[in-house]
């Protein structure tokens, strides 16, 4: 008993010391580092540190493995790219969905603008995202925006648990971003959408009547006399556009005289949504060369030629599926081509498959603005061609904190920065509110 009467008080010593010996150890612990942290993510299969750009102190490329389909695990899964600009945990993230490939690591105008991080994530099948086999029954705006979700989740999870979350896009990625708020409402904490369309039908007949009044009388006369000199050029036009496509090696699916066509037709819609000028437009007297080259200067090659379009293939199967595009009024040029048909853009399916148009997503995010979405700011151009079918706020919306700006004879690369400075004051008043 002697001898226990010592060992006893000094085995509860060690056992006092070896846990505060315990704490003291896990304090000094290193934190993880971003790599670290973006590694422990379960399906993070890739990590690439890359070299720091813009204002972000650190850089990566991030691969997500994903289900084909959210809704049936054996279809099995594919590989989506991400770039993560980190700047520091405790500021605000911008979300930039893409609605096509990643084209840019730089920084956005919002994480540029607040100096924050930056998560921009490639749209599922384009791009490096993409699978070597596509079922393309599987791209639906509700599967991309379930992909959106669960990168989000992940990445606040592991390296952001406190910051606030942005998400942004443009143009199809605006059609991205409203997609995500409406299926995951309470995913982010606020959106910031550019000059994105919001179309009611596969050919969305708004388009047609925006054509016919922006602008001066003037300008839109100008505009359709230009392509009627071009159909009274036509022969000349398509002998350039052919031996353009054989000293470039370029092809199109439904054959040149359709090329043209539709380049002709497209014109007036390019013409708007890019910002083209009038005086830019040859006389009646020009050659078919300069009638040629401001043709394309203003279309260009990239909507109709072949290897274009297999790029643009996911573009295209979302349009014609459920997200709308438009098509060409020929009765103003009957006389050149002989019909009032609407031309359309069924040949820009995938070989072999079509399917019918489904309404039912745009009218469910329709119906999410106009009752239950907060907190999303909308940017426009007043001329862009876009804006024919974009989104109309419903009366008290700001009461949700919804807001459209639309920038004065602004174009399709309307942005924050374009406007004047007493709106820029207030567009980002509303952000800076969001992001408190």
């Amino acid at each position: 008993m002697s001898r226990l009467k010592y060992i006893l008080p000094a085995l509860l010593f060690l056992l006092v010391v070896g846990c505060g010996t315990t704490q003291k150890v896990d304090t000094l612990i290193t934190p993880k580092s971003t790599f670290e942290k973006i590694a422990s993510i379960d399906n993070v299969v890739r990590i690439e540190k890359r070299e720091a750009i813009s204002h972000f102190d650190e850089n990566y490329e991030i691969w997500f493995k994903q289900p084909v389909d959210h809704n049936d695990a054996s279809k099995g899964t594919f590989l989506q790219k991400v770039y993560l600009g980190f700047e520091n945990e405790s500021l605000p993230v911008f979300v930039e969905l893409q609605g096509y490939g990643i084209f840019s690591e730089k920084a956005g105008e919002l994480a540029n603008h607040y100096r924050g991080n930056q998560l921009t994530v490639e749209h599922r099948y384009f791009n490096y995202s993409r699978p070597k086999e596509i079922d393309w029954n599987t791209l639906t705006v509700e599967n991309a925006a379930k992909d959106q979700a669960i990168i989000i989740n992940a990445i606040r999870k592991a390296i952001y648990p406190n910051a606030k979350f942005i998400t942004t896009g443009i143009s199809k990625g605006c059609q991205t971003t409203m997609a995500h708020r409406r299926y995951f409402p309470n995913n982010v904490d606020a959106s910031v959408c550019y000059v994105g369309p919001l179309n009611y039908q596969r050919e969305d007949p708004r388009v047609y009547s925006f054509l016919a009044n922006v602008g001066t009388a003037e300008e839109r006369t100008q505009i359709k006399a230009f392509q009627e000199l071009c159909f009274q050029n036509r022969g000349a036009l398509l002998q350039i556009l052919k031996d353009t496509a054989k000293e470039r090696g370029m092809s199109w699916e439904f054959g040149e005289e359709n090329a043209l066509d539709y380049s002709i037709l497209e014109y007036s819609f390019a013409f708007w949504q890019w910002g083209a000028k009038t005086s830019s437009i040859p006389s009646s007297n020009a050659t078919p060369a300069e009638i040629y080259k401001h043709l394309i200067d203003v279309v260009g090659y990239g909507f109709f030629e072949s290897k274009s379009v297999e790029s643009l293939q996911p573009y295209f199967w979302a349009a014609l599926t459920e997200q709308g595009i438009y098509g060409y009024e020929t009765a103003p040029f009957k006389e050149y081509m002989g019909t009032e048909e609407v031309l359309k853009f069924d040949w820009a399916f995938p070989d072999g498959i079509t399917k019918e148009y489904n309404l039912k997503p745009m009218q469910e995010i329709k119906s999410f603005l106009d009752t239950s979405a907060e907190k999303m700011l909308f940017i426009y151009g007043e001329y862009d061609a876009w804006s024919a079918t974009a989104v109309d706020l419903v009366n008290g919306a700001e009461k949700r904190e919804l807001y459209k700006f639309v920038k004065e004879k602004g174009d399709h690369t309307t942005r924050i920065k374009t406007f004047s400075e007493e709106d820029r004051v207030r567009i980002y008043s509303i952000i800076d509110s969001w992001l408190k």
